[in-house]
């Protein structure tokens, strides 16, 4: 009997990657194109059409029977179109249609990233095991999806769960959405280097001024650089306390860039979280480190067609539940 298989998108300002993924979640063949993201948009619709091309062209891909895409957003599912803010040039782009044209007529499925990132968590990761779980990249910008009653929840649009901008401070600063003070605004990786260099931290001789070079300071003792993880870490532990109040997740996941700075991030996280999730159905939740890695998007967007499409073996996607 043969092994069904998903194709699987993970579209992004840096990188277009590609790859076919079984349906146990393992990565069969990848495929990669640097993202054009300052170009066309038929410039970076090409890069995308290589890298179909290269699975298109792997001896296995008869037995692909859906495609899964996770994209940077805003995503609109229901449309199949595209406008993430990294790639100005794709606005209420047709990426299904598309795609589905490339594919030889293929059922797509289009996430959010941060869907995808939450599928895959709750497959292979962290989120395993959970029926209600919040799932999160914190990185560039600050993005998430929601697993509810055991099953990924991606809204009508694919774009549920967009803790990044859930406003955490009334009078803060804009937010390029639009709102004020949203989560993103405050504990992106880029948000956490501006905060730190406003208040007066300097890079070292290296004149690195990310949010790892912050991350560096604070682990050796700079008051500024932790103060403004702190900051950060109180901004997730609202947005996150705000989530599960609403609907009662009992785990947060978070991953990306920001997440690798450990201890410096989820010390003050915890701590803040004990304030912000008081009432007495949210105080056990638990916040852990994502362990999916780089290949999170790729396998989540493999794991939401393969839910989204009868006749797939979505049966095998879904985790034992922690007894």
């Amino acid at each position: 009997m043969p092994t069904h298989l998903v194709a699987a998108l993970d579209i992004g300002g840096t990188k277009i990657a590609g790859a076919l993924v079984d349906g146990d979640g393992r990565i069969r063949r990848r495929a990669q194109r640097p993202t054009p993201a300052r170009e066309d948009g038929e410039t970076v619709m090409r890069a995308v059409a290589e890298v179909i091309g290269e699975l298109v062209g792997d001896g296995s891909w008869g037995e692909v029977r859906a495609v899964g895409i996770g994209s940077a957003g805003p995503v609109d599912a229901s449309a199949g179109t595209v406008s993430p803010v990294n790639v100005p040039h794709w606005r209420g782009f047709p990426l299904v249609e598309r795609v589905r044209e490339l594919t030889g007529g293929l059922p797509v499925e289009l996430v959010g990233d941060g869907v995808a990132m939450t599928a895959a968590e709750h497959w292979q990761g962290a989120a395993r095991g959970h029926e209600n779980a919040l799932c999160m990249v914190v990185s560039t910008g600050v993005g998430g999806g929601l697993v509810l009653g055991g099953s990924l929840h991606p809204g009508p649009t694919g774009n549920a769960g967009h803790i990044g901008h859930i406003s955490v401070d009334l009078d803060g600063d804009p937010c390029p959405c639009g709102a004020r003070g949203c989560v993103e605004r405050i504990a992106s990786g880029p948000n956490i280097a501006r905060r730190a260099l406003d208040e007066g931290w300097r890079p070292g001789p290296d004149g690195d001024a990310s949010a790892a070079a912050v991350a560096r300071a604070a682990r050796a003792g700079d008051p500024v650089a932790t103060a403004s993880f702190e900051r950060a870490a109180q901004a997730l532990a609202a947005g996150i306390a705000a989530t599960a109040t609403l609907v009662e997740i009992d785990i947060a996941v978070i991953g990306g860039g920001v997440a690798k700075a450990g201890d410096t991030l989820f010390a003050p996280l915890r701590r803040a979280l004990r304030d912000y999730a008081a009432l007495s159905f949210v105080r056990n939740l638990t916040v852990a480190p994502a362990l999916m890695g780089t290949d999170a998007g790729l396998v989540g967007a493999a794991a939401a067609a393969l839910r989204a499409f009868p006749g797939t073996p979505a049966e095998r996607l879904r985790p034992a539940v922690n007894s």
